[in-house]
């Protein structure tokens, strides 16, 4: 094949409509926007949501709760997940993402108390859960708060 003979997929390129160029274009006269009515108007038809004078969905629906703007989310990471690493080593935000272990850290990095850890780490993150901190000194470990 050379770069003359490239053509697009059969079916994927259509030809544009062209519209109220007389009767026998087939669009011609209302171009396909009927007789007359709101959206056969320059500018017509509804804003988004409108259900033409009924109530709209998301007035009918009721409203809860709010959203505060805020939050502070953490990734989470349980303890069991920290003995991939070697007998030493200090385990960091960055290096748990540089191992895939945490996709991305949104707000910082919690550990949390989950399973038990066998090797003795010094974990550096922005939050502890009292059980974590707990389990890390028993093994040896350290912990630190960034």
């Amino acid at each position: 094949m050379k770069l003359h003979e490239l053509k697009p997929a059969q079916g994927s390129r259509h030809k544009k409509k062209r519209l109220g160029r007389g009767i026998s274009a087939g669009q011609g006269k209302t171009a396909g926007k009927g007789h007359k009515g709101q959206n056969a108007r320059s500018g017509g038809g509804v804003r988004p949501g409108f259900e033409g004078g009924q109530n709209p969905i998301y007035r009918r629906l009721p409203k809860r709760g709010f959203t505060n703007p805020n939050r502070v989310e953490y990734a989470i990471v349980n303890l069991d997940t920290l003995n991939r690493f070697e007998e030493g080593t200090v385990v960091t935000p960055e290096l748990l993402v540089q191992e895939g272990v945490v996709k991305n850290l949104k707000d910082g990095l919690k550990i949390l108390g989950n399973g038990e850890l066998s090797k003795k780490l010094t974990v550096k993150a922005h939050k502890f859960s009292a059980s974590a901190i707990e389990k890390i000194n028993a093994v040896g470990g350290a912990t630190e708060v960034i």
